[in-house]
């Protein structure tokens, strides 16, 4: 990517210090048996593609010997980077370390338990060329458990669907390829490494999704299990609130507020025209203390609205983060030209 400026009359440029074509980062939790073959298998595909490339594994606190391995594949071959994590952190903190050593100006990721394939990388990158910015596996033909994996999955992949409006078939699958530019806007925690391609929406990202090959697995046991869908749950109702709600907390908060006190406030006026003009007693009616209920709580959800619209203006300008972002720039008379 290149500035231009012409300030005074001169030009600056300043260069992308991505220095590879691509990076291909796969996290790495007690996968022992797996990763020399997975490398291998990695080192062939990319290797066809004629692109310079550089394979980063990220070992999330393995107790199988995976670190010791990793460390010394690393040693042996100039294409494989090892990223050691103190301890166990999860998926998502493993991705993200493997984004922050990515030196290519495309990123590949995969799981390191040989279930997806590495041969499909030059099929995501020939998507990618035709001018996304996300290309997205979909294992069509999933080898995995019916009962725990795959129903689960489904309904997962229709309610992620329904409310961040990114419709694919396999949220799950993590073979996917992205542009760099759009990783380093995104940061990640909690379980948001299946939530990438809403997360990539929300920042006006291109998505496409195409269907991969899925081998059943052939060494260890699934990391994966039913106990992982309420954090699922919980980091969903992140992103609904992220893409609708990001810049304009208020508008949520607030109408809240607004609906609550307004409903208060009636059934106050209510009350004291039974009071006072019917001369009826009103202490002792539920819709009384209703009526308080809904007023603190209406003030209460404003308030919070302005502290929330608060942190957020704090969080876009401490950061400098732009409440938009620019694809490009066209035209001859344009200061600034941005090109990809």
């Amino acid at each position: 990517m290149r500035y231009y400026s012409s300030t005074n009359s001169t030009v600056s440029e300043v260069i992308n210090p991505r220095l590879l074509d691509l990076s291909v980062v796969v996290p790495i939790y007690n996968e022992a048996e797996s990763l020399p073959s997975l490398v291998e298998a990695i080192a062939s595909a990319v290797k066809e593609t004629q692109l310079s490339y550089e394979i980063i594994c990220v070992d999330d606190g393995s107790t199988d010997g995976s670190t010791d391995i990793l460390t010394e594949i690393a040693r042996q071959r100039n294409d494989v980077k090892g990223v050691i994590l103190r301890r166990n952190y999860g998926q998502t903190p493993a991705m993200a370390a493997g984004f922050e050593s990515a030196m290519g100006k495309i990123i590949i990721t995969l799981d390191g338990d040989l279930q997806n394939d590495p041969a499909d990388i030059p099929v995501l990158l020939a998507k990618l060329e035709e001018g996304y910015d996300l290309v997205s596996g979909w294992r069509k033909k999933r080898q995995d458990a019916a009962l725990t994996r795959l129903l689960p999955s489904k309904i997962a992949n229709w309610l992620i669907g329904r409310v961040t409006g990114v419709k694919l078939h396999d949220y799950g699958c993590s073979l996917k390829a992205y542009r760099s530019e759009l990783v380093a806007d995104m940061n990640l925690y909690g379980e948001l490494h299946r939530f990438l391609p809403a997360l990539a929406y929300i920042e006006g990202a291109r998505i496409s999704e195409i269907p991969v090959r899925h081998h059943a697995r052939r060494f260890g046991k699934s990391k994966y299990g039913l106990g992982r869908t309420i954090r699922v749950i919980m980091d969903l109702f992140t992103i609904f609130f992220m893409k609708k709600f990001l810049t304009r907390p208020m508008h949520v908060f607030g109408l809240g507020g607004f609906i609550s006190f307004a409903l208060g406030s009636a059934i106050g006026i209510y009350l004291t025209l039974i009071k006072f003009v019917f001369q009826q007693n009103i202490g002792d009616r539920p819709l009384l203390i209703l009526a308080v209920l809904l007023v603190l709580t209406g003030v209460q959800l404003f308030c919070f609205g302005l502290v929330t619209e608060l942190l957020m203006r704090t969080y876009h300008e401490s950061q400098r983060r732009p409440i938009y972002r620019v694809r490009n720039i066209v035209g001859k008379d344009n200061s600034l030209n941005i090109e990809h």
